[in-house]
């Protein structure tokens, strides 16, 4: 763990891994659950790539250390926590952390659930390369911030809390955006250690997101 200073003198810490030979990073935004054992299995990962890879703790704001588990006690503790955070003081964050790892190189912004409309926003505002948001809840919400770099999002078909209509509103709004709709995967698919877990559509949402990494010179 390290920790950053955001500019308004914010604290906070990072699950940070960088891979000495590191040409490209990539900032990790966390679901609703903190930067828990997955969000940190996922920087690893990450960074047995070569990505010099980093998750924020977007939560510090709200509550230090926070990880929560995917039962129902750790849902509605992370939905209040959620609650206590504005998307604008989170970017403050999602920026210092882009910052940090700029030095490295070329920089995408990749999140997952909460974290994948955090990444809408950062693919808008933020100077990184390419963005990439897996089941973003809010991204319908956000369409008016227009992308200014490439984003890819990946959806799960059966995801009972983002309506597919939403989905394709954004497609249909921005038709360069690659939009993938995953069938028989629900909300949190690419999480190994949620019951909503679908290996498949994980496996191809992965290859996709660092094929089009790769073709935006994020390596």
């Amino acid at each position: 763990m390290v920790t950053l200073t955001a500019s308004d003198g914010h604290a906070f810490e990072a699950y940070e891994r960088r891979p000495a030979d590191a040409s490209a990073a990539v900032v990790l935004i966390q679901e609703i659950f903190g930067v828990n054992e997955h969000i940190r299995s996922v920087v690893d990962r990450y960074a047995e790539l070569g990505f010099h890879a980093i998750a924020p703790a977007l939560f510090d704001r709200v509550e230090r250390g926070v990880e929560l588990d995917y039962d129902e006690v750790g849902v509605a503790r992370a939905r209040e926590l959620r609650g206590g955070l504005e998307w604008e003081t989170a970017m403050l964050d999602v920026a210092t952390t882009v910052d940090h790892v700029a030095s490295t190189g070329p920089t995408a912004v990749v999140g997952y659930c909460f974290g994948g409309s955090i990444s809408w926003l950062a693919a808008h505002e933020l100077p990184i390369a390419a963005a990439v948001g897996y089941y973003g809840g809010q991204v319908h919400m956000f369409r008016d911030r227009s992308p200014a770099v490439p984003i890819m999002l990946h959806f799960g078909a059966e995801d009972g809390g983002i309506p597919l209509d939403d989905v394709q509103v954004v497609s249909d709004q921005y038709p360069d955006v690659p939009v993938h709709v995953y069938d028989g995967a629900g909300h949190g698919f690419n999480c190994d250690l949620r019951g909503s877990f679908h290996p498949e559509s994980a496996a191809l949402a992965h290859t996709r997101t660092i094929e089009f990494l790769d073709a935006h010179g994020v390596r």
